[in-house]
C-alpha cells in the first residue's frame, strides 16, 4: 500500500496550493523525539543486515514478548530488528535510511516555515510517521514526522503544541512519545482498535499519565461511521484544542478515512475533505500539516488538495 506513487499523486494534485520546495538536509540534532540508540539502529540496519549475509528486505522475525521480563537488545542484527519493531509489515532496505531522513527533513522545513511567520505549511512526508514510537518502527513508519514538527515548534518558542491526528488509524507512535508530557496535547480520531490497526492502543480511556494526565484524547469510531459521526468527533477534538490554550497545531493528515480507501471502514466522501480543512482553519492557529496515510481509491491527491483548499479558503 505505501508505494512511491502516493507522493507523486499528491504532488501532482496540489497545483496552486503553493510552490513545491526541497526541504534540504535533515537536522539530526532536532530528532529529539527518538532515542539515540534507535536512530543508530535505523542508520546501520541495512549495512549490518547485508554484512551478516542476508539478502532481500530486512523484516523482524522475532519480537519481545509482553511477559514481564525486560527485553535486552541483542547483538545480532536479526534480533535487533525485532527489538526495535512494533509490527512486522515494514521493511528496511538499502534506501530506507535516506528516505526517512528526507521525510523528517520535510517536517522540519514545514515547521520552520510556520515559525518564520507562514500561516500554514504542508510537509509531503513519505514514508509517513505517526506509528513510529520513541524507539520502535511499524505501520510503514520509521521516524515520527508529526512529533519532529512538534519539537521544532517547541524549540522555537511555542509553549503548548497540539497534534490533531485525522488519519484512519490511531497514531500510536505519537501517543507513545507524548503520553507522559504536559506540554503537548494529542487528539486522535480513528477506527476502533477492536477492528483496525494498531489494534492494541487507541481506546478512549487512554488519557495520558504523569505530567501528561489529561493531555491524550482518543476518539475511536466504529465501522460504517459517516461524515456526521466523524464530524462530531472532530468538534470534540477542536474544542479540546481550543480550550487547552494551544499556541501551534500539527495535523497528522491521513486521507485514508475516505470511503474508497482500501484500508478504511469509514464513509467519508470526497467533498467532505474541504469541510474538514475549513473546520481546522477555524482554530486560527499556526498550523503544520504532515502527510500520513491514504492508500488508494480514485483520488488520493485530490483528497489532500481539498483539505488544504478548505483550510486556505476559510
Amino acid at each position: 500500500f505505501e508505494a512511491p506513487s502516493r507522493a507523486g499523486q499528491i504532488l501532482a494534485a496540489l497545483g496552486h496550493h503553493g510552490a513545491a520546495t526541497h526541504p534540504g538536509a535533515c537536522d539530526m540534532a532536532r530528532l529529539t523525539a527518538h532515542d539515540p540508540s534507535y536512530l543508530a539502529f535505523l542508520r546501520d540496519c541495512w549495512s549490518d543486515w547485508t554484512a551478516a549475509g542476508f539478502t532481500g528486505e530486512a523484516h523482524p522475525t522475532a519480537m519481545p514478548l509482553p511477559n514481564g521480563i525486560p527485553a535486552r537488545c541483542p547483538d545480532h542484527i536479526e534480533g535487533r530488528i525485532g527489538y526495535f519493531a512494533a509490527s512486522g509489515e515494514s521493511a528496511i532496505m538499502r534506501h530506507t535510511w535516506p528516505a526517512i531522513l528526507a521525510s523528517a527533513a520535510s517536517a522540519q522545513a514545514a515547521a520552520d516555515r510556520v515559525t518564520a511567520g507562514a500561516r500554514a505549511a504542508f510537509a509531503l512526508c513519505r514514508p509517513p510517521g505517526h506509528h513510529a514510537m520513541h524507539a520502535r518502527f511499524g505501520g510503514y513508519c520509521y521516524l515520527n514526522n508529526a512529533a519532529i514538527a512538534v519539537e521544532c515548534l517547541r524549540g522555537a518558542g511555542a509553549a503548548r503544541v497540539a497534534v490533531l491526528d485525522i488519519d484512519f488509524h490511531h497514531g500510536n507512535g505519537t501517543q507513545d512519545i507524548f503520553y507522559h508530557r504536559g506540554d503537548v496535547l494529542f487528539a486522535s480520531i480513528h477506527g476502533t482498535p477492536a477492528q483496525a490497526y494498531p489494534f492494541f492502543v487507541g481506546h478512549a480511556e487512554e488519557t495520558g499519565a504523569g505530567d501528561g494526565a489529561g493531555t491524550n484524547l482518543n476518539l475511536p469510531l466504529p465501522p460504517g461511521t459517516d461524515f456526521a459521526g466523524w464530524s462530531a468527533a472532530l468538534a470534540t477534538a477542536i474544542t479540546r484544542i481550543r480550550d487547552w490554550g494551544t499556541d501551534a497545531l500539527v495535523i497528522s493528515l491521513g486521507v485514508d478515512t475516505c470511503e474508497d480507501d482500501p484500508q478504511s471502514f469509514f464513509r467519508i466522501a470526497a467533498e467532505d475533505f474541504r469541510r474538514i480543512g475549513a473546520r481546522i482553519a477555524a482554530l486560527r492557529l499556526p498550523s503544520v500539516f504532515v502527510m500520513e496515510g491514504g492508500y488508494g481509491g480514485g483520488d488520493l491527491g485530490g483528497h489532500v488538495a481539498r483539505v488544504l483548499g478548505g483550510f486556505e479558503d476559510a
